[in-house]
């Protein structure tokens, strides 16, 4: 029996040693969703104002990211940046942990993918807006912040969260560059017991809900904010 394909035993062995690895990638959503939506946020004001050469070097860096595969982005991180820091600044990431690598790599896709959303939904506030609110003596910064960044924020959530259900799934990547998340320990569970379908399957459940409960949480704020705008 304990050589069967599957084993309902093995499965609640398992289940504790690979449940111990989920808060991995909660840091690694959790993390990667709010600096990458603030490097988004630069990146799309940036872009807005049509700053010379950083315009397009930030077009070029987009393109990079939303054209290649998360796990490419993740090697090249993990095996360029290091050659490019030390050469270039003098700095030695000898003693980082992969995690970091992990972590960079997410938030710079994150800034990519989120930045263009952002950018759109800033563009989308009619400019009247911006002209009414100088016309009653708020500087550049107040009208941004205070008028124009709520509304485009809004008009973000849907997409944002849409993208943060991505990051969730796109984390199942981070073991191939050896940080032991759940299916980094379905692996090593499975090259010691030679048994890897329980695992699989119980990874399947956790992200099938975690996915369910993310998309309901995104839906009932989306819901709010328009019930709260129709107020208005």
């Amino acid at each position: 029996m304990t050589n069967s394909f599957f084993s309902w035993s093995r499965l609640f062995e398992y289940i504790p040693l690979l449940i111990k690895k989920l808060p991995v990638t909660f840091e690694i959503v959790f993390l990667s969703f709010i600096l990458g939506s603030l490097l988004a946020l630069l990146l799309a004001v940036i872009r807005i104002k049509k700053i010379p050469v950083l315009s397009q070097i930030i077009r070029v860096f987009i393109s990079f990211e939303r054209g290649t595969p998360m796990l490419v982005q993740m090697l090249v991180v993990y095996y360029a940046l290091p050659l490019a820091l030390e050469a270039l600044l003098d700095i030695s990431t000898r003693g980082w942990n992969r995690m970091t690598f992990v972590i960079i790599t997410f938030i710079l896709n994150e800034g990519a993918f989120l930045s263009e959303t952002y950018r759109a939904s800033i563009i989308a506030i009619p400019k009247g807006q911006r002209e009414a609110a100088l016309a009653c003596g708020l500087t550049g910064s107040q009208t941004f912040f205070k008028i124009i960044l709520p509304q485009a924020i809004r008009i973000a959530i849907p997409p944002a969260g849409l993208n943060l259900i991505g990051i969730f799934q796109s984390t199942s990547l981070v073991y191939m560059i050896g940080v032991l998340d759940m299916l980094g320990m379905a692996n090593a569970i499975g090259a010691r017991t030679g048994h890897t379908i329980e695992s699989y399957l119980f990874i399947t459940l956790i992200f099938v809900i975690v996915n369910q409960l993310l998309t309901a949480l995104f839906r009932k704020i989306d819901k709010n904010l328009v019930f709260t705008s129709k107020r208005r």
